[in-house]
């Protein structure tokens, strides 16, 4: 059985400088992550800020990630949108640019029925030969996959995966229970990474990550050989974790990548960056965690 990933793959940032896209930025912290074992990379999704990204950005930042990776890990490209045409569109061209694979959210917004859903997920992963991977994000997009939904979207041979940003582990079992184990699920919260994994899943799309993709790794392969080890891991990072909910992401996130040498601290309206007291905060905790504090 092949999967996109398993373990920890980084919700990867887009670095900015005087509001334009830092390619080197980029390109030093792809490989940055490559190096201390990240297992994909996630470009152009919420974390990456695609929201604010040209269509051109996207294509230059998913070229370099197909660069970095060199076949050696995945290079997971975010094109949904609330526009089926357009995703379709984006998937496409991030096909033709050699990615391995699609995450594609929910409508937002004008949002749709379970229906529609169906319709809409099934219709890009018809337009590709690529695999695709869902993504419900209810806080963002104020609807969820519902698990019947899942189940007949599992049927379609493109459709292999879901990243599960709901924070709620009994939705996560009731999509369990409708697909057969060829079909992956990832986190998509970081304080929920330990329970996620006992509970069967294969792996996390993480935030965190972009600072510490090791822990993260780490954390997988041991969740359930040596549960002990992991949950020392869990105990160790959630400090950091739960201080990244100060504000919305990935205004946190990018100060600790700044913080690391990884561009500046910039972000493109309507994101605005931390207050001086905050960042201090977050890149002390970053700095102890690394100590081995």
């Amino acid at each position: 059985m092949t999967r996109l990933f398993t373990g920890a793959a980084a919700a990867v940032t887009t670095p900015f400088k005087k509001d334009e896209v830092d390619y080197t930025a980029f390109r030093d912290h792809l490989t940055f992550l490559k190096n201390k074992n990240i297992q994909s990379f996630v470009v152009n999704g919420t974390t990456g800020e695609s929201s604010t990204l040209t269509s051109k950005e996207k294509v230059e930042l998913l070229k370099i990630a197909v660069e970095v990776a060199d076949g050696d890990i995945t290079v997971i490209a975010g094109t949904g949108s609330n526009n089926t045409a357009q995703t379709i569109a984006a998937s496409k061209e991030a096909e033709a640019l050699g990615v391995d694979g699609l995450l594609v959210i929910t409508p937002y917004y004008n949002k749709t029925s379970q229906k529609g859903l169906l319709a809409h997920f099934n219709a890009v992963a018809d337009a590709v030969s690529l695999p695709v991977m869902l993504y419900d994000v209810p806080s963002r997009t104020g609807m969820t996959i519902e698990p019947d939904t899942l189940k007949e979207l599992a049927q379609h041979p493109n459709i292999v995966a879901l990243k599960d940003a709901t924070g709620d582990l009994a939705h996560f079992s009731r999509l369990q229970s409708v697909v057969d184990d060829r079909f992956s699920f990832y986190s998509g919260n970081d304080d929920l990474a330990l329970p996620f994994f006992a509970q069967g899943g294969h792996g996390i799309i993480s935030v965190l990550a972009n600072a510490l993709p090791e822990d993260y790794q780490y954390m997988y392969e041991h969740a359930l050989s040596e549960p002990i080890i992991a949950l020392g891991i869990h105990r160790k990072l959630f400090p950091l974790v739960d201080a990244l909910g100060m504000d919305v992401n990935p205004i946190p996130i990018k100060a600790l990548v700044s913080h690391l040498g990884y561009g500046e601290y910039s972000l493109r309206l309507p994101l605005v960056p931390l207050e001086k007291k905050s960042v201090s905060q977050l890149t002390d905790l970053l700095d102890s965690i690394r100590k081995g504090g």
